[in-house]
């Protein structure tokens, strides 16, 4: 530490935080929509689309995980999609789950039904957590 370090910064001593990481599962197979479905009777699941070319969909993303701090123990299952990987498989969200395609979205489903949308800057890790538990 440097001089002007230990006179300013002698009085705010900062507590560092370890941040949790967002628990994404890689959704890359059309097979997993089944395995979604299925998941979506017992679990909250949630499916982030994500445009590895945005900006828009980059700044989403990084503010959804910085927000991001649901318990672990809640019953959620969180997708992520690489849309411009997997377009198939985003155009096959749209149509079986009847929800427009955005970029960036997030899609919440419950006992196979979806029970929130949301994209760009109105995802958030915030509203994720009022569909949990």
């Amino acid at each position: 530490m440097g001089l002007f370090d230990k006179m300013f910064n002698s009085e705010k001593k900062e507590e560092k935080v370890e941040k949790k990481s967002t628990p994404w599962i890689d959704l890359n197979s059309m097979d997993q929509l089944d395995e979604i479905e299925k998941n979506s009777e017992d679990h909250t699941v949630a499916i982030l689309k994500h445009s590895t070319r945005c900006g828009v969909s980059k700044m989403v993303l990084r503010m959804f995980e910085a927000d991001y701090d649901l318990d672990d123990s809640k019953p959620l299952k969180l997708y992520f999609l690489d849309l411009i990987s997997h377009r198939d498989i985003s155009n096959e969200i749209a149509e079986r789950f009847s929800v427009r395609h955005e970029s960036p979205q997030l899609i919440v489903l419950k006992n196979r039904e979806v029970v929130h949308h949301s994209s760009h800057q109105e995802i958030s890790a915030d509203k994720l957590a009022g569909f949990v538990g």
